[in-house]
């Protein structure tokens, strides 16, 4: 665990040196929000289609060999966006790096295999953490390296540095990262016939409240990543924030999201159980995003963006741990490959459709729609409750099986 949380944080440092700094890139090339929103959504698509066969690989040939691919693949997507100069080149770069980022939905499978189900939601919680660290250092550092000035910043320099740091993670991967999946049930999995994308979505959505919990994480992650995508124009426009503001903004984030996902959410868990704290997670997201259009000052909007931050930590770890809890070993990597799919896809359509929301009807109304849908999320969420055959185990300090 301790190595793969320190790959894993390599790596999405570098993602998260891009995607703050990727919607004012494509203005520099003269897009227009609707099409900033596009390219945000072209990596998730290109991830969508491939996370549910990344997943259902890792199934069979182990987790390892899956993750070092897909990070070999992110060094080449990297380099690819420090190179474009024109519209098209960003998004063949996007699509390159969505198709070969299986090593998320393959990170949480490898949890699954090291832990027990008493401290899953804690070790979910450590990728969670990871994801947080990547957007405290990643932002900020992509920020400094960019400018403050959004009509002089460097935006090929920060896709270099990511280059670089996924090229270390694969390093470490190589030298470092031991197989976590049994030979043995790599070898009843691999005799099996191999299901098409069709059927591992059929599978895994039909599984006792595995379609809702995937349902409920697409919602979430749409509403989050609309969010994402649409944040620095808003800023922009808002505030005359260029990419060192917004790195900032999305480090204080990514802090307060790696000390909830790191510390707190095995505490939070023992005491309330996954549901709740989806429920919580929801509540708290949908108010943060409600606050942002009021922001007016930027006390207010650092109070909106605690609000949200911490909302996405509590749930995304909390629905994750629930998925890996309704499915055995031998379908971890194929389950956690779909619902991977399923966020991925909602992060094709929620900076999509945020995009549209943005150009067509204003600034604010992103938001507008993003708390509403957190609150059915919520509203899901509470009616669900007693429908999990696993829905709160104890969960103690980490005493994983690595």
């Amino acid at each position: 665990m301790p190595v793969l949380f320190l790959i894993v944080v390599i790596d999405l440092i570098g993602f998260g040196i891009i995607i703050p700094l990727l919607p004012l890139y494509a203005e520099v090339m003269n897009a227009d929000p609707e099409t900033v929103g596009l390219i945000m959504a072209t990596y998730s698509l290109a991830q969508f289609i491939a996370a549910p066969y990344w997943g259902a690989m890792s199934d069979r040939i182990g987790r390892r060999p899956v993750l070092l691919v897909s990070l070999a693949g992110a060094v080449v997507a990297y380099v690819w966006l420090g190179l474009a100069d024109n519209i098209w080149m960003l998004f063949g770069a996007r699509a390159l790096g969505g198709f070969m980022a299986g090593n998320i939905s393959t990170a949480f499978a490898y949890v699954a295999d090291v832990t027990t189900r008493e401290t899953r939601a804690r070790g979910m919680g450590l990728i969670g953490a990871a994801f947080g660290l990547g957007f405290v250092i990643g932002p900020a550092f992509g920020g400094l390296l960019a400018g403050h000035d959004p009509l002089h910043a460097d935006y090929r320099t920060p896709a270099f540095a990511a280059a670089a740091l996924s090229a270390l993670a694969l390093v470490l991967g190589l030298v470092l990262l031991k197989e976590s999946l049994a030979p043995e049930i790599r070898t009843r999995i691999a005799a099996r016939p191999r299901a098409t994308r069709r059927q591992m979505f059929k599978d895994a959505l039909t599984l006792p409240g595995v379609g809702l919990l995937i349902g409920l994480s697409f919602l979430a992650t749409f509403a989050f990543a609309g969010l994402e995508a649409t944040f620095a124009l808003w800023s922009k426009r808002q505030f005359g924030w260029g990419p060192a503001q917004n790195g900032y903004l999305f480090a204080f984030v990514g802090i307060l999201g790696a000390i909830v996902q790191g510390g707190l959410i095995g505490r939070f868990n023992r005491r309330l159980g996954e549901l709740k704290l989806i429920v919580l997670g929801a509540a708290a997201l949908a108010i943060g995003i409600a606050l942002i259009p009021a922001s007016k000052h930027l006390e207010v909007l650092i109070l909106a963006m605690a609000i949200a931050g911490f909302g996405f930590a509590l749930i995304s770890p909390a629905l994750n741990s629930l998925i890996s809890l309704q499915v055995n070993e031998e379908e971890q990597g194929a389950i956690m490959g779909v619902a991977r799919a399923a966020t991925t896809l909602a992060r094709v359509a929620g900076p999509a459709v945020a995009g549209g929301l943005f150009g067509f009807l204003g600034r604010d109304w992103p938001y507008h729609a993003g708390a509403a849908i957190m609150v059915v999320v919520m509203v899901l969420a509470w009616r669900a409750r007693g429908r999990f055959p696993h829905p709160a185990p104890a969960v103690g300090d980490c005493g994983n099986r690595a």
